[in-house]
């Protein structure tokens, strides 16, 4: 066992995971990556000897340092933990842990506090990109109560809003890396698109079911799983991701139309389990799926009109609201979505 690394566990938008500082890691990544496997339990189903929470979604890493870039105040690197598998990828980004780096970074003094709200200009590392997180803190501290609400959370948190410049791309390299809106893979019409995540958008009916299912339903449905994974394979050369078998992305979504008086129903998928509910940058590269016409989105999208569009994207859990602007040809410019944050503890992590 090691003398421990400092660690601020935080539940980030509908996900959980442990926020660091880089140069409080281990050096290397393969040091970094054997120590994290080691305090999350991995690989374990049940991760029970260590801190992940036997779920993608509770298995998650902040790596966030003083950034030397003079459009942002911090760098944020995020790393996915496999539960089952001895593995620790940084092959895409989080911006549900991304609501907690704002408060973490002001908690930890790498970002001085204004009074009232501050803003927090953050380098996603993986992708390369920007956001910024506005984070109350009246009288100069970081406070987590209050009245927003988010789907998939249980009672109300300070608001995080979260706006993302320039994503379009941010992995594949466009926002449609193969140069198409749909394309054919094994007989189903897709769009591969990534505004911020690597996706693969696709109607639920097309692969045998009604993309209204609950989450246990569809991970239980073990041809349904191979057919994604199937279709995952294939999209990823094409989304200029090469061979994905190992990877986290791109993640694959099931659309349908919406019922509860939103813009599209979702079931995403983050690969080869159910999401709860939807990651943040994966609802913004569905609904801005949601404007391309032609797509198996658009198809089956409410979608009401304007340059400035509140699309709220459906999930097992409620619903997440992406707020896209668009340009002057159509074009989707700007992205943002509200995020809550809690701190749940701060101390010393073991390996």
């Amino acid at each position: 066992m090691s003398k421990g690394v400092r660690a601020m566990w935080m539940r980030g938008g509908t996900s959980k995971g442990g926020y660091f500082l880089a140069s409080e890691l281990p050096a290397t990544p393969a040091a970094r990556d054997a120590f994290l496997l080691r305090a999350y339990g991995s690989p374990d189903p049940r991760q029970i000897d260590g801190m992940g929470g036997a779920d993608p979604l509770t298995s998650k890493v902040a790596v966030v340092s003083a950034s030397a870039r003079d459009d942002a105040d911090v760098d944020y690197l995020f790393l996915q933990v496999f539960v089952d598998q001895a593995l620790v990828s940084d092959a895409q980004n989080c911006g549900n842990l991304l609501a907690g780096v704002g408060p973490f970074a002001i908690e930890r003094g790498l970002v001085k506090a204004a009074d009232t709200q501050t803003e927090v200009r953050i380098f996603m590392v993986n992708t390369g990109k920007i956001a910024t997180a506005t984070v109350h803190t009246p009288g100069g501290q970081v406070t987590y109560d209050g009245a927003a609400r988010i789907d998939g959370v249980p009672g109300t948190a300070a608001a995080v809003p979260l706006t993302f410049a320039d994503i379009a791309g941010s992995s594949c390299g466009a926002l449609l890396p193969s140069g198409n809106a749909v394309d054919v893979i094994d007989g189903v019409e897709v769009t591969l698109i990534d505004n911020g995540m690597p996706c693969v958008v696709l109607r639920a009916a097309d692969v045998g079911v009604s993309g209204h299912e609950d989450r246990a339903t569809l991970d239980a449905n073990d041809a349904l799983k191979a057919r994604l994974e199937a279709i995952r394979l294939q999209a990823g050369p094409r989304m200029n991701l090469g061979d994905v078998a190992s990877q986290s992305v791109p993640k694959m979504m099931l659309v349908a139309a919406p019922r509860h008086g939103g813009a599209i129903s979702v079931r995403s998928f983050i690969p080869h389990r159910c999401h709860a509910s939807i990651g943040v940058l994966g609802a913004v590269s569905v609904a801005t799926a949601c404007l391309l016409p032609g797509s198996p989105a658009q198809a089956l999208a409410v979608v009401p009109g304007g340059t400035s569009l509140q699309l709220d994207i459906e999930h097992p859990s409620g619903s997440t609201g992406c707020v896209l602007t668009r340009d002057a040809e159509g074009q989707v410019a700007g992205a943002a979505v509200l995020r809550t944050a809690r701190k749940l503890f701060d101390g010393v992590l073991f390996d």
